[in-house]
């Protein structure tokens, strides 16, 4: 199929996420390398999401490449009760990189499927229903999954089921108290948080459950003392802590999962995109040694057809491994310095941007009306005159591939990116705030 056919058939027969099918302009690709693609005319763009922050180790990664095409000469697939090396060795892998206290993994093929049996197994473990998760949040877009999320994306699977409860996020840059610092601000989320659990009944309470660092909700990076408080607030009432690990695990934050930077263990991890960097699907529950060991006598009542597919458990193993050989937290601590000093400049520069966050390779950029009252650019759950939608479009004819979710721009790119190809890309979203000052304010 040439490049026009691609497009006319996918826009008559693919519904495409998260659009109105009408305005869909899907660009096709040719080839792809590193951070890079390329269209069938020649022209290249540059991946500065990671596609949906999935693709950590970029395009054509050979290690990964090679072990597929490897068990694809054994054998593609057997079930889940079947013994298959690259699911006892990537099971094994995990669980020796996440703290002492995790014992075992359950596969899934995705993060919604992940965070789904997440609040299952809470639910059995410990015989309680209700689940804490937080408005600025999403977890996936299928029904418990949906339901476990707090952003618009959850109203189309309203009303929901019972037992998911929402609490509010630690948004020190649009919170109306001014606090005089960080764990100032830690100090205030946590007491309501607590006082909601109070409010809700703790022995009603199976699990809170956490994306460790919110993510395109706006990389909404917790206070000091934030993550040990809930780590406290759970162990008080006894109260399983999930981390979602899905977009920010991985060497994306800095260290391989993000809540290693605050020096927490979680009893529950979920994870999925970068395991294997979209090469073949794949995502996974962690428990805890005592929650694994719970399923010994009691029976585990989750179950996948696809529940450590042996060719994505492969592609994981030489992901994984390529993290460490290859040391990629080194490049995303220096080129995730840089990237934060560009985004300081960005935001001294330009009267549109409120805010920057940053931590390693994962930030966003918060658009604003006014850097005094903070009022966003669009209003919270609306886009009346797509504004964000033409933002998205002047970086793309800068060939700077990467999307927006409510006022923020996702800065997000593969983790092998150099300290020259991040300072050339910036320079493109440079030129755009500065139309964005121009034209839109």
């Amino acid at each position: 199929m040439n490049e026009e056919e691609i497009k006319s058939t996918l826009k008559e027969y693919n519904l495409q996420s998260w659009s109105k099918q009408k305005n869909i302009n899907p660009i096709p690709v040719d080839k792809a390398e590193g951070i890079y693609f390329w269209d069938f005319e020649g022209n290249r763009y540059s991946d500065m999401s990671s596609q949906l922050v999935n693709m950590n180790l970029g395009f054509g990664n050979q290690a990964i490449n090679q072990a597929i095409k490897a068990q694809v000469d054994k054998f593609c697939f057997v079930g889940p009760s079947y013994g298959a090396e690259s699911r006892a060795k990537l099971a094994k892998k995990i669980i020796d990189l996440m703290p002492d206290n995790m014992g075992k993994v359950f596969f899934t093929n995705a993060g919604a499927e992940s965070n789904e049996n997440a609040v299952k197994i809470a639910r059995m473990y410990t015989g309680k229903n209700k689940i804490f998760s937080r408005y600025r949040s999403y977890h996936g877009s299928s029904f418990g999954a949906g339901n476990l999320t707090g952003e618009p994306r959850r109203y189309a699977l309203e009303p929901g089921v019972p037992g998911f409860v929402k609490f509010f996020d630690p948004y020190v840059y649009r919170e109306a108290v001014d606090f005089e610092s960080e764990e100032a601000a830690a100090k205030y989320y946590l007491a309501k948080l607590e006082e909601q659990i109070l409010y809700e009944g703790p022995n009603s309470i199976a699990a809170v459950v956490m994306e460790t660092i919110t993510g395109s909700n706006g990389v909404l990076i917790p206070p000091k003392g934030y993550m040990s408080g809930v780590r406290a607030i759970c162990d008080k009432y006894g109260i399983l802590m999930v981390c979602d690990e899905v977009m920010t695990g991985w060497c994306r934050t800095g260290k391989m999962f993000a809540f290693e930077n605050f020096d927490i263990k979680p009893d529950i991890v979920t994870f999925a995109k970068g395991v294997t960097c979209g090469y073949v699907p794949l995502g996974g529950v962690a428990v805890s040694k005592e929650i694994a060991a719970y399923f010994d006598e009691n029976l585990l009542s989750c179950g996948l057809t696809y529940s450590g597919h042996p060719l994505a458990c492969a592609a994981g193993v030489a992901c994984v491994n390529y993290y460490e050989e290859a040391n990629i937290l080194e490049n995303v601590n220096l080129v995730g310095k840089v990237l934060g000093e560009q985004l300081e400049k960005l935001k001294a520069t330009h009267a549109c941007v409120g805010d920057v966050r940053y931590i390693g390779l994962f930030s966003a950029v918060e658009l604003v009306k006014s850097k005094e009252t903070k009022e966003a650019l669009v209003p919270y759950g609306k886009d009346p005159e797509g504004i964000m939608g033409k933002i998205i479009g002047l970086l793309i004819e800068r060939k700077f591939m990467t999307y927006s979710h409510e006022n923020m721009i996702l800065i997000a790119p593969p983790l092998i990116i150099t300290k020259e190809q991040l300072v050339e890309e910036i320079t493109k979203i440079d030129e755009v705030l500065n139309i964005v000052d121009k034209d839109f304010l």
